[in-house]
């Protein structure tokens, strides 16, 4: 089964459950983000993690060995073109370069890994409408010649 028709499951059997993505990273013990990630066909799960997920949306084995399998990494022509996405990709694209000469600035020659980093979103309460809040947590790599 590939990756993306193991995610449209996953996705079909939350919603019919009624199911959040938090209630089945709770069920696996995985963050939410990275388990909503690897869910989506990401990140691969280990064999037990993939087992609990699928127990828990009730979906059978052909689904969990998707979720075990490897990914090709990145997003679809489609999924980078819907607007909340998109967001993200036009937020890099204005801060980018400030957020590259800060990084230098503060650290040195170098890249925030996206490989050994976490990612975390939270909703702040504000009186002109609430807030989202997106934390990218990589570790920085030093360039070395």
């Amino acid at each position: 089964m590939r990756k993306t028709d193991a995610a449209e499951l996953v996705i079909a059997a939350r919603v019919r459950g009624g199911h959040t993505w938090a209630d089945i990273a709770e069920a696996i013990g995985a963050p939410v983000v990275w388990t909503t990630a690897a869910l989506l066909g990401q990140h691969p799960l280990t064999a037990e993690q993939a087992e609990k997920a699928c127990a828990f949306l009730g979906l059978d084995d052909a689904v969990a060995e998707s979720l075990r399998l490897r990914p090709y990494r990145g997003s679809t022509p489609e999924a980078m073109a819907d607007p909340t996405v998109y967001r993200f990709a036009e937020a890099l694209s204005v801060y980018g370069p400030a957020l590259k000469e800060l990084i230098h600035e503060e650290f040195g020659d170098g890249i925030m890994s996206a490989i050994n980093f976490t990612v975390d979103i939270k909703r702040r309460p504000d009186p002109d409408g609430d807030r989202v809040v997106v934390t990218f947590d990589g570790k920085f790599l030093d360039y070395k010649w």
